[in-house]
């Protein structure tokens, strides 16, 4: 079973992928002791529907890498590009659009988190 420290690395591994190809205003939020499902949550702001993919794609690259691996999910009709979430387990990357992270302000929602980004 992988250990919480790894998954933390993991996940700050991937925030910093995220801000290295241009993921705007990247955080990475510890939140383990808010629920039972997810321990972390990445989320950058994207500025386009090709800006989303190339940062979908440069996650699905690393994921071998950092020991982590794509749950199957249910796939629902799309919503457009505003924000496409790639669940990893413990670990759940969302990529909005500027209008998108605005109107759900997830680090508001989360706000008791602590940005492992900002830490580093």
């Amino acid at each position: 079973m992988e250990s919480m420290k790894s998954k933390q690395e993991s996940a700050v591994a991937l925030g910093k992928l995220l801000a290295e190809h241009n993921g705007i205003d990247v955080k990475v939020l510890d939140v383990s002791g808010s629920n039972s499902w997810a321990d972390f949550f990445i989320i950058a702001t994207v500025t386009s529907a090709v800006h989303s993919r190339g940062l979908q794609r440069h996650v699905h690259e690393s994921l071998k890498a950092l020991s982590l691996e794509i749950r199957p999910t249910r796939k629902k009709a799309s919503d457009g590009e505003d924000w496409v979430l790639i669940d990893l387990g413990d670990v759940i990357v969302h990529l909005m659009s500027p209008a998108a992270r605005a109107f759900y302000d997830l680090e508001k929602l989360w706000f008791g988190a602590t940005d492992l980004l900002g830490q580093a």
